[in-house]
């Protein structure tokens, strides 16, 4: 084979995967678009216990999402991590909620298995957090997830939404919740299997310290990967 036609051989080759990544891409985006009133319709709407305060909301979206107010469903910014509060909740919407049948749910099986297969290079999430961006309202994705969002287990019980972890872990309902107390929530996010209160409390503590301190203001993240805040405490 000639110099000439291994060259061209080379580009071939990444010229397909490309395409075809981008035939995958604009699937997704079509699948997603097309199933999001039925999948969002699936979700219960949120209740009136389960709304967050202005300054509750403010903490949230601190460790959560910085820039969730100005961004489309994606975002690198300082802090940020690899997932918005989008991309989190339109994999709760599209790949972990509601099952769709026919040939929605066909497509929706095969975009489930790509992620649980392949989650930490598969950017079909990805798109599906711009279209559930262009879906749903912002305010909408913040109630949303603060009612849907995984807060661990408590004697046998999954805990599902800040409510209920509110009221599990803190005794009082998620209006009551003194500033620290909302903040130890929100630093249980992260991993809340890892960082909880009763199975692993110097963990969740260490977290919690080091999260108070970003939202105080004392410590910022240390690039934008950074969820972790090593630094800013224990």
């Amino acid at each position: 084979m000639s110099g000439t036609s291994r060259g061209k051989s080379f580009l071939i080759v990444p010229a397909a995967v490309a395409l075809a990544l981008l035939v995958y891409l604009a699937g997704a985006a079509t699948w997603a678009w097309l199933a999001a009133d039925a999948l969002l319709a699936a979700f219960p709407p949120p209740s009136r216990a389960s709304a967050l305060s202005p300054a509750q909301a403010q903490v949230l979206l601190k460790i959560e999402d910085p820039t969730f107010y100005a961004h489309s469903g994606l975002s690198v910014a300082n802090g940020q991590g690899v997932a918005t509060l989008t991309s989190a909740l339109a994999r709760e919407v599209f790949l972990s909620g509601h099952r769709l049948g026919g040939v929605k749910g066909a497509v929706q099986t095969f975009y489930r298995s790509v992620f649980n297969c392949c989650k930490r290079i598969d950017f079909g999430r990805d798109v599906m957090a711009l279209v559930l961006d262009a879906r749903l309202g912002k305010d909408a994705q913040l109630a949303l997830f603060a009612s849907t969002v995984y807060m661990g287990s408590l004697e046998g019980r999954q805990l599902v939404g800040l409510e209920q972890a509110a009221t599990a872990y803190m005794g009082k309902p998620l209006p009551r919740l003194a500033d620290n107390e909302f903040s130890a929530l929100v630093a249980m996010i992260k991993a809340p299997n890892q960082f909880h209160p009763v199975k692993h409390p110097a963990a969740y503590a260490q977290r919690v310290a080091r999260v108070d301190a970003v939202v105080s203001g004392n410590c910022r993240p240390n690039g934008w990967f950074d969820t972790d805040y090593a630094h800013c405490g224990p």
